[in-house]
């Protein structure tokens, strides 16, 4: 459909933490007719999630971090338990998760497996988000995990049963889109 949309300008309106630019684009209809619309679009690159789930144990490794857009949205505690994931920055999707799992949850995987990708908040938001699963056990953590000091993370690792995230879920306890569908796909696909 490219040749159904012409940019017409494009003004940078922030580039403090990632950038928000507002573009102008005219659109051709199914009518034949065209419009000239005006939308902003948050650039902060593409990222990539992963679950860690041990079979034997039927457990699933998580995190839990401060989210300041949840805070400010109504989340008292602004805590939000997650999937591991990172921003891709200059590597593929497999080797930002492999880092961003050592990183985050202390567990160093060698084999992840991707399941899909998808577009996360299409109506806004540029980032593309590759998803992955990878088995995990207890040999695989060579440190606690927490994320980086210079990155100013500060992550808690939750190691909790299949069904009591899934409860969680429920009970509104995980309020976070990629984790949901990560857990869901665990559970449909009977991988857990």
């Amino acid at each position: 459909m490219t040749e159904n949309v012409k940019i017409l300008k494009t003004e940078i309106l922030s580039d403090n933490w990632y950038t928000l630019k507002k573009i102008t684009y005219e659109h051709l209809l199914k009518d034949g007719s065209t419009q000239v619309l005006s939308r902003e679009a948050y650039d902060r690159g593409n990222g990539a999630a992963i679950l860690l789930y041990n079979k034997e144990q039927q457990t699933v490794i998580l995190t839990r971090q401060f989210r300041l857009p949840t805070f400010v949205n109504g989340n008292s505690t602004g805590m939000l338990i997650e999937a591991c994931a990172g921003l891709l920055d200059q590597d593929n999707a497999e080797d930002c998760i492999k880092r961003e799992t050592e990183e985050e949850t202390g567990y160093k995987v060698t084999e992840v497996r991707k399941i899909f990708e998808a577009y996360m908040s299409p109506g806004s938001v540029t980032e593309i988000l590759y998803f992955f699963i990878a088995a995990y056990s207890k040999d695989m953590k060579v440190h606690e995990g927490g994320g980086l000091d210079h990155e100013h993370e500060n992550i808690e690792v939750l190691e909790v049963s299949i069904d009591s995230a899934l409860d969680m879920i429920e009970n509104g306890e995980i309020k976070d889109g990629k984790t949901i569908m990560l857990l869901q796909y665990i559970r449909l696909h009977q991988i857990l």
